[in-house]
């Protein structure tokens, strides 16, 4: 919006002529989402429904969460949606996608607030519905452009085929960053690292002619539209994380998680090659993402009549992982944090050089 009102108010006075400058936008957005967040979120949490804990993790701490507000994730995303409307030059398809991502959000709030937690059926067709359509926005209800890692060139994909790719991409790491959140400050922390990031490479990178053209990627300069956007929740998130470092005061829920993992999932898509969300969420892709793998390889081998022998490695290693790290390594949560937190610092930069430099 005030990209839109500068033109108008710059008549008045030249320095409003400033309000169109994307860096000035994406600054102020994560600035002030970041200060509401922090200051609105103690005041409110109580009316938040109370977490019921996880019995199935009792032996890792699961029941310590009972008692605490959870879907603080519903609040942190509604603070955020007026500082995205005032500081983002959002575009008639970017705001579709974003009602689609709200919508994901709203579900999972649903489900933290239900007496009996919804099934796995459920939950799993409505974030489908979620990621078609988000997939269908962003590209816009046509065809569209992508570049894939290790070649060069750029091809058109029918929407028919990006649609059902994309949005599984989407409902993978949306699940994938849902199942991280079980370590206080884990799926916040490395999400907040993946944003920025994410906003880095949509402002600087495919944002930026010279900088795409280097690189051979095709520019797309509304791409510094989403980075306002990813760095707005990025800040919304970092004013949540105050209260959620260890001990927590307060959870973001599966509001929370899955508003998160489909942040990081579309911001990828908006770069035109969505295998880059491999880059930008590699460890919550394994940690959270290597359980759902796990689930389907076991259902898989069960309805072919071979189950998996329970000393096998497959048996053997606990997901999310950091439930592996915890139980079977020994590891406590504040070491689950700091070492989560330096495998993604390490290990997204080779990534990125990888898929984009490689070409």
């Amino acid at each position: 919006m005030l990209y839109y009102l500068a033109e108008l108010l710059t008549k008045y006075w030249g320095p409003f002529r400033l309000l169109q400058s994307h860096a000035l936008l994406l600054a102020g957005g994560t600035f002030l989402s970041g200060i509401m967040v922090w200051w609105l979120l103690p005041r409110l949490w109580d009316f938040l429904p109370r977490d019921r804990g996880k019995v199935i993790c009792k032996d890792l701490g699961g029941m310590t969460s009972a008692g605490k507000p959870t879907g603080a994730g519903v609040l942190v995303s509604l603070v955020v949606l007026p500082v995205v409307v005032l500081f983002a030059p959002l575009a008639f398809w970017d705001y579709c996608a974003l009602g689609a991502i709200y919508a994901a959000m709203l579900f999972g709030y649903l489900d933290d607030r239900a007496a009996e937690p919804w099934g796995e059926l459920k939950k799993g067709l409505l974030d489908a519905v979620c990621a078609v359509a988000i997939a269908f926005f962003v590209a816009k209800g046509h065809s569209t452009l992508v570049w894939l890692p290790f070649v060069k060139g750029m091809w058109v994909v029918p929407l028919w085929i990006y649609v059902p790719a994309a949005a599984f991409i989407l409902w993978f790491t949306m699940n994938a960053t849902n199942c991280s959140d079980g370590v206080d400050g884990l799926a916040g922390a490395l999400t907040a690292i993946e944003l920025v990031i994410l906003a880095v490479m949509l402002y600087v990178v495919i944002g930026y002619k010279p900088v795409a053209h280097y690189f051979l990627l095709p520019c797309n300069p509304e791409a510094a539209r989403w980075a306002i956007l990813v760095m707005s929740v990025a800040g919304g998130f970092g004013g949540y994380l105050w209260f959620n470092a260890e001990p927590s005061k307060v959870l973001m829920g599966d509001a929370g998680s899955r508003f998160l993992g489909i942040i990081v999932g579309t911001g990828s898509l908006v770069t035109g090659n969505p295998l880059l969300v491999l880059a930008f969420a590699p460890v919550i892709l394994v940690n959270g993402g290597g359980g759902l793998a796990k689930l389907v390889l076991l259902r898989v081998a069960r309805k072919l009549g071979r189950d998996i022998d329970e000393q096998s490695v497959i048996r053997r290693i606990r997901f999310p992982l950091h439930d592996h790290c915890k139980k079977n390594l020994g590891w406590t949560n504040a070491q689950v944090l700091m070492r989560f937190m330096l495998l993604q610092v390490v290990v997204m930069p080779i990534l990125l050089v990888l898929l984009i430099k490689i070409r």
